[in-house]
């Protein structure tokens, strides 16, 4: 059984932009081996509880031996109150049967989000001015910078804001004080361009996902200068890439992508100012699909749902 660090019942709301859930609806995510009767007997237990299902998505990698992967959303009378209980009685009589992994979620919380972020702003502030919309089911607990230039941006916001500067020599004590910034106050950290490298000891230490977002199609035009690069190459796409973050420099699991046609009528300019459109909704749906639970992963598959 695995939960969110300092917030076991920790969800999200209900649709990419849903705005406010609906109330007593509850989610369970499980992963196990594939093997013949799962679904009956998740079933059963949540009818047993009381439990009306009110959507289900599953997945097998292989039906003879494969990984099974299920996400349901259900009604529960008095979810909230009922949660903890639940999942004590579903560790017991569903999961270890199965030797299952699983999370149970009340929709009525929404995930504590801490994002990253250097001096391109248009990922950042469109995360924001969604989740004050009631489009993304996140609260955002902290905005981390290298560099003072967003900080009245982010304060509009009433969110707080930490600059903390790197630099080669500090990145160790940086990080340090990262952690320390956050230690049990966030379910997920997002890359919003946060144009620094976070080290195998920091993602090992957070305790809680990353998500990055790429400007390309990885590993294409990875590094400084993209866009340059796109219209020396004459390119006719640019896209974005959203990716759970990994010690290996943007090679982990993939969540979401997307393009749009350009040619050499395009500038520099141009390329980078479509690119990052891009780059802003790709993270957000990223970003939203994460807090849903709607991504589980296969090994260095991200399975969607």
């Amino acid at each position: 059984m695995t939960t969110v660090i300092g917030q076991p019942a920790a969800a999200a709301a209900h649709g990419a932009a849903a705005g406010a859930p609906a109330p007593d609806i509850a989610r369970l995510v499980m992963w196990c081996q594939d093997r013949p009767g799962i679904i009956a007997s998740v079933a059963s237990f949540l009818h047993r509880n009381g439990a009306n299902i009110v959507q289900s998505d599953q997945y097998s990698s292989d039906p003879t031996g494969g990984r099974f992967f299920l996400r349901v959303e259900f009604h529960l009378p008095e979810a909230t109150a009922r949660l903890a209980g639940l999942e004590r009685a579903f560790a017991t009589e569903v999961a270890a049967g199965l030797g299952a992994q699983f999370r149970l979620r009340d929709t009525a919380l929404p995930s504590r989000v801490a994002i990253f972020v250097s001096r391109y702003d248009h990922c950042l502030l469109d995360l924001l001015w969604r989740e004050r919309r009631g489009e993304l089911p996140i609260h955002t607990a902290q905005v981390v910078s290298n560099h003072e230039t967003l900080r009245a941006d982010v304060a509009s916001f009433g969110v707080p804001f930490e600059c903390i500067p790197v630099t080669k020599d500090t990145k160790p004590e940086a990080e340090r004080r990262e952690l320390e910034l956050l230690r049990d106050r966030v379910d997920v950290i997002v890359l919003a361009r946060y144009m620094q490298v976070l080290s195998g000891d920091f993602l090992a230490r957070c305790g809680v996902p990353v998500i990055n977002i790429h400007h390309s199609f990885l590993p294409a035009f990875a590094g400084a200068g993209p866009y340059e690069r796109a219209k020396e190459r004459g390119v006719k796409l640019i896209g974005a890439t959203a990716h759970y973050a990994t010690e290996d420099l943007d090679e982990g699991p993939i969540i979401e992508q997307d393009v749009t046609r350009v040619s050499h009528r395009q500038s520099v300019a141009d390329l980078a100012r479509r690119g990052a459109d891009i780059e802003r909704t790709v993270l957000v749906r990223a970003v939203a699909w994460h807090c849903q639970d709607r991504v589980l992963l296969d090994g260095r598959t991200a399975i969607v749902f």
